[in-house]
Parts: structure tokens; C-alpha cells; sequence
């Protein structure tokens, strides 16, 4: 920007402009924006300390070119060129008129006015020309641009085609100007005003107000420059229309209305790619909301799980404690029934006591036993198999969500599928590999093995029941004294009341004993191998919710982050107005 007629204070707003543009830009270098958008900021902002721009788009053949010469009053610009050759063209101040081709998409032309020692005009191809290369008018000379001629011919005013590129033109928080060439085809004033009123309706729609239009004729202006007399030269010229554009361009945009557009042209460069951040964050955000419900599904399922187990781990085991129950309750009433006076002499047969014992006590205690703990192994096998099936399903579900819903994945967005493809893939494997038979089997022997280590059983008797039953029966008979009872058949009158009493308190005692070793190591047991069920499916999906809670944070920040870039721009929008009424 010439600096000759900033004030102090427009130089120090212009140099902290600068300053707080190159700290957005750093900071959205962040946020996975285009390399192209990118370095279009940093020509923006660059471009504050160089010459005011106009540019001039529109279709091809709409007479941009020949708009430029008209407002140079010469024809320095080639005219008509085909849609193939056609190449941006920025026309600035030269003591001589030249032209630099600096490739086969961009030249320079010099020219000796005084008007562009204030400005630069950049010609472009237009915008339904063939040649993709003219796309460099998009991509780099728009967001550029501090003034946008938008030309549309006469003839054909406002295609559709202009339409959709009026549209991206103002996502770059452009000022635009409508340009209605040709004029001179109308026939009369009112088929000027019904194009006019076209133009101008549409374009309100667009850009949500109505804009400067200017309607005009190239080809009258020019002629005009050529009349041999001062009266043919102002009347042409006022039937071209091109003064009242002329004075636009000159006169209303003093040098305080191009600082303005000058300083304006790098935020609204800036709130583009700052709206396109925020669209893509909050984009991210909803795709991440899925993740994160379906984080806490399967932290829900997990819970459900652990309380299902605990839950129902107490009424199972209380099944085995009955079994033990009734075992102690039919003890309890064969030693009534057996150690009393009338079965003296049976008494004094140890094998028939043990025997009868084994038949009217223990009866079927080992199959009962051995019964329950399978049923019990085999509710938590299939409990174990149910949540992992759940789990995989859930995964697949958002993945197939997730493919309808973005079909074109983010980098964030692709690095979560992998990471939902890894697990689920895991746990495919296991779920397939899982070998029902196998997990209750090795259940089995770490719940006997568990078992046998106590201190009340030993190590041989074959299964859980098996080796309860023969603990059973020997304490009960240890503490009842009835394999050695030889001796109260001479003592019993006297002894055998009293030794009832003890048998039974005894009896008692060893069997709570007992069954609470039993059902402690059972619960401990089964408790044991629950917790490491729901750790081994946690450690599973744990690579996957802690990327989701990762991303939540990150993106939370990323958020606050935009927020406070869209509060810098703000500001600086907001301070424009206070800058441009500072006097010398």
C-alpha cells in the first residue's frame, strides 16, 4: 500500500494488521487447509504493501479486455483472442508501454497513466475458457484482489455459469462490482433497464444486497477515444456510460475508500479460510460425537457386563451352598437317627456306619456339585462369547455409518476407520476363534486347581464334586467318633447322648468351616476370571476410545482456538471504521 497519505496511526494499524494476519495464518497452518488456500492468505497479505487491484472477471467474450482499454482510453490489451490462448494479464504503471510474457498462463503489460500509479488491473481469460491453467485466476489473483469487476454481457447477461462463479467469488469477502458490457446492442432504454433489473435481482440474491451496477459500452468508449472532434468524443462517451464507471474508479474510491478495501481484502481472505477450518471442525465434531456415544455404548456394555456377572455370580454360587446345605441337614439327622441306644450294636461296625453313611448322606453330593459348577462355568463362558459379539457388532455398525456418512474421509476421519478396522479385526479373531468347549475346559481346571490349593482339600479326587464329596465324608466322620464307636457299645447308656451333642456341634462346625472356604475360593475364583474377561475385551477396544478421547480433547482445543481467531478478526474488522477517520 503507498504509505505517502497513511496517517500515523493507519501505518501502525496497517503493521499490526500484518502482524496479527501472520499469527492467524501460523495458526491455521494447524487445521489441514490447502497448501494453495494457505499461501492465497499469505499473497493477501502481502499485498497490503503493494497497489491497489482491480480485477476483471467474467465469461469469455464478455468484453473485459475491451472494458480495460476503454478505461485506459488506448488499446494496450489484445482483444478477441480465442478461449486457448487467452492468459491473465495485469496491466500496472510503466514510463513506456511493454509487455513481459512470463509464462503461458501470465504477463505483464506496462503502461504510462496516471491512474496506475495508484492502482493495478489485472485482465483474466474467461471464466468457461477450456485451458484449466486459467484457473490461476481463481486461485491466486481473486483472493488477491481488492476490487472485483464482475463483467456480464448484454447479450447474455448473468449465465448460469457466471452465477456459480459470482458464488465462489464471495466466499473470498470480496467487493464487487457489476459490470453490464454491450449496452449498446440494446435497442432501446427500456430493454437496457429489463437486463439491468435482471442483473440486479439475481446478484441481490447472491450476495445478499443489491450492488453497484454499472452499464456500459466498450466498444462506444472506445470509438469515442478515436472521434476527431470534442462534441462526437462526449456524446459517444456519454452514450457508452463509461464516465460514470470512470468516476467510480477515480473519484469515489479515494485513497481513504481503497485503504479501506485495502486493509478489508486480507480479512476477508482470512474469514474464508477461517469459516472453512470452523465448517471442518464442527464436521469433525459431530463424526467424533459418534465415536464418543459409541465409546460409552461400549463402556455401557462392559458395565453391564460387570454387574451381570456380579449380579448373578451370588444366586449361582448359592445353588452349590444348598447342595452343602442338605448335605449338613441329612448329616445332621442321620446322627439322630444312628447314634442312639436301639442301634448300639450297628454302631460297632464301622464299614456298615460308613457305608450307610455314603448312601443316606452323601448320596448323589458329588454329580450335584460337579453339575453346578459346570452350569456355572459355562453361564460365564457364554457371557464372556456374548459381550464380545456385542462389541464387534457395535464396531462394524459405526463403521458402515461412518462410510455413509462421509464417503470422503478426512485425514482424522481415515486414521479413526483404520483404528476401527485394527480392533474390530482383533476381535473377529477371537470371537472366531473362540473354542466354547476349550474356554470351559480350561475354566474348569483353574476352578478345581483353585479348589485343591486350600487348605482344606487334598490333591486326587477327579472333579469339583468328587473331591467335596470325599472331604465330606471323611470329616463327617471324623468329628461323629462313629469308626471307632466299638466303644460305645459297652459305655453307651451313659456316653452316646452326650456324644451326640459333640458329634453334631462338631459337624456343624466342620461344615461351615467348610462351606465357607468352599464358596470363598469359588467366589474368588470366578470372580478372578470375570475381572480378567472384561480387562482382556477393555485392552481390546482401549487403542480405539482412547484415540476417540484424544480426538474430543484435541478438537475441543482446536475449537477454542478458531474462536479466538475469529475474535482477532473481529477486532480488526471492527477498527477499520476508527482508522480510516484518523486525520494528520
Amino acid at each position: 500500500m503507498r504509505q505517502s497519505f497513511l496517517t500515523n496511526d493507519q501505518l501502525l494499524f496497517l503493521q499490526n494488521e500484518k502482524q496479527s494476519l501472520d499469527s492467524i495464518l501460523a495458526s491455521l497452518k494447524a487445521f489441514n487447509l490447502s497448501e494453495e488456500s494457505l499461501q492465497n492468505l499469505r499473497k493477501a497479505i502481502d499485498q497490503l504493501d503493494e497497489l491497489f487491484l482491480i480485477v476483471a472477471v467474467g465469461e469469455f467474450n464478455a468484453g473485459k479486455s475491451a472494458l480495460i482499454n476503454a478505461i485506459l482510453g488506448e488499446k494496450v490489451l489484445v482483444e478477441g483472442v480465442t478461449p486457448t490462448t487467452a492468459r491473465v494479464t495485469m496491466v500496472r504503471y510503466g514510463e513506456a508501454f511493454s509487455e513481459q510474457v512470463v509464462d503461458e498462463g501470465f504477463a505483464i503489460v506496462t503502461y504510462p497513466m496516471e491512474l496506475l500509479k495508484e492502482l493495478n488491473i489485472v485482465d483474466s481469460p474467461g471464466t468457461n475458457a477450456i485451458n484449466r491453467q486459467h484457473e490461476r485466476l481463481t486461485n491466486e489473483f481473486v483472493p488477491r484482489s481488492d476490487l472485483v469487476l464482475f463483467v456480464t454481457s448484454a447479450d447474455r447477461p448473468l449465465t448460469e455459469s457466471e452465477k456459480l462463479f459470482l458464488e465462489k467469488i464471495l466466499t473470498w469477502g470480496k467487493k464487487i462490482v457489476l459490470v453490464i458490457n454491450k449496452r449498446d446492442i440494446l435497442e432501446d432504454e427500456k430493454s437496457r433497464h429489463e437486463v439491468e433489473t435482471f442483473v440486479r435481482e439475481n446478484t441481490a440474491v447472491i450476495l445478499g444486497s443489491e450492488p453497484e451496477i454499472f452499464s456500459v459500452s466498450a466498444r462506444l468508449a472506445q470509438k469515442a477515444a478515436l472521434a476527431e472532434s470534442e462534441a462526437d468524443r462526449e456524446s459517444l462517451r456519454a452514450a457508452s456510460g463509461i464516465n460514470a464507471l470512470e468516476h467510480y474508479i477515480t473519484e469515489t474510491l479515494d485513497d481513504n475508500s481503497r485503504l479501506e478495501l485495502k486493509l478489508r481484502n486480507p480479512l476477508g481472505v482470512s474469514t474464508r479460510l477461517l469459516t472453512e477450518a470452523q465448517e471442518r471442525n464442527s464436521a469433525q465434531v459431530r463424526e467424533i460425537g459418534e465415536d464418543v456415544a459409541l465409546s460409552a455404548s461400549l463402556e455401557g456394555m462392559l458395565q453391564s457386563y460387570r454387574r451381570d456377572l456380579s449380579g448373578e455370580l451370588p444366586p449361582r454360587l448359592a445353588e452349590v451352598e444348598n447342595i452343602l446345605n442338605s448335605f449338613e441337614n441329612r448329616g445332621q439327622d442321620y446322627l439322630d437317627n444312628t447314634m442312639k441306644l436301639t442301634r448300639i450294636f450297628d454302631l460297632a461296625k464301622p464299614d456298615k456306619i460308613k457305608a450307610e453313611f455314603q448312601e443316606e448322606v452323601q448320596a448323589d453330593v458329588a454329580e450335584e456339585i460337579d453339575a453346578k459348577v459346570r452350569s456355572l462355568i459355562d453361564w460365564l463362558v457364554d457371557k464372556d462369547l456374548n459381550v464380545w459379539y456385542q462389541v464387534a457388532g457395535a464396531l462394524e455398525r459405526r463403521q458402515a455409518q461412518s462410510q455413509r456418512a462421509m464417503p470422503s474421509a478426512s485425514p482424522q476421519t481415515e486414521r479413526r476407520r483404520q483404528l476401527i478396522d485394527s480392533v474390530s479385526i482383533t476381535i473377529k479373531a477371537i470371537v472366531d476363534q473362540y473354542d466354547r468347549k476349550r474356554e470351559a475346559e480350561q475354566l474348569g481346571n483353574f476352578v478345581q486347581e483353585s479348589v485343591t490349593q486350600t487348605a482344606l482339600f487334598g490333591v486326587g479326587a477327579v472333579g469339583i464334586g468328587a473331591l467335596v464329596a470325599t472331604v465330606l465324608t471323611t470329616k463327617a466322620l471324623d468329628v461323629t467318633g462313629l469308626v471307632t464307636a466299638g466303644a460305645l457299645a459297652v459305655l453307651g447308656l451313659f456316653v452316646i447322648p452326650y456324644k451326640r451333642k459333640q458329634a453334631k456341634d462338631a459337624f456343624r462346625e466342620k461344615m461351615a468351616e467348610l462351606r465357607e472356604n468352599l464358596m470363598k475360593t469359588l467366589k474368588a475364583t470366578f470372580d478372578r476370571e470375570s475381572e480378567s474377561a472384561i480387562q482382556r475385551l477393555e485392552g481390546s477396544i482401549n487403542p480405539y476410545t482412547s484415540y476417540v478421547q484424544g480426538e474430543q480433547a484435541r478438537l475441543q482445543t482446536d475449537k477454542e482456538t478458531l474462536d479466538g481467531l475469529q475474535e482477532q478478526l473481529e477486532n480488526l474488522k471492527l477498527s477499520i471504521p476508527k482508522v480510516l477517520k484518523s486525520t494528520r
